[in-house]
């Protein structure tokens, strides 16, 4: 019998009630530092909920003026999807952004920091962040995919 090699795992709930076997528990490394606005990994069962590449546009397909605005409508529309489907923003495992301008991105951490929580609160899913050359719309600054676990 071999022991595994690598680093251990420790999981975090994601609600300060008990974890349950459906409920998205946060997969953290023993010994790795805490990230800060997102998980390492997430693990989650139950119903998969998929957005597409939402952008900061609204309903009338007028995209928001300015990048901030632009993540803040991008949010908002990802929420309501999640809200269609019976999902809350607890059941988000990942976020995938696309960004036309990195620098923008990071000039702008504070104030995403906060538009994020106004709409999804404390809950740091796993996220990647990518500059891309473009997006389909041109004025586009930002785009993102989602995914949630609505726990059965």
């Amino acid at each position: 019998m071999t022991t595994p090699k690598g680093p251990q795992l420790a999981v975090l709930s994601t609600a300060d009630e008990k974890v349950t076997p459906s409920a998205a528990q946060i997969l953290q490394p023993a010994g790795w530092p805490v990230p800060k606005g997102y998980a390492n990994g997430m693990a989650a069962e139950g119903r998969i909920v998929v957005t597409g590449g939402v952008i900061g546009w609204d309903a009338d397909e007028r995209l928001a003026d300015g990048f901030v605005a632009q993540v803040q409508q991008a949010l908002s529309n990802i929420a309501a999807i999640l809200t269609e489907a019976g999902a809350r923003p607890e059941h988000l495992v990942r976020l995938t952004w696309y960004v036309v301008d990195m620098d923008e991105y990071l000039a702008n951490l504070k104030e995403l920091g906060k538009v994020y929580r106004a709409i999804f609160g404390a809950h740091y899913p796993a996220m990647a962040l990518l500059q891309v050359v473009r997006l389909v719309e041109k004025a586009a600054r930002v785009e993102i995919e989602a995914t949630a676990v609505i726990p059965r």
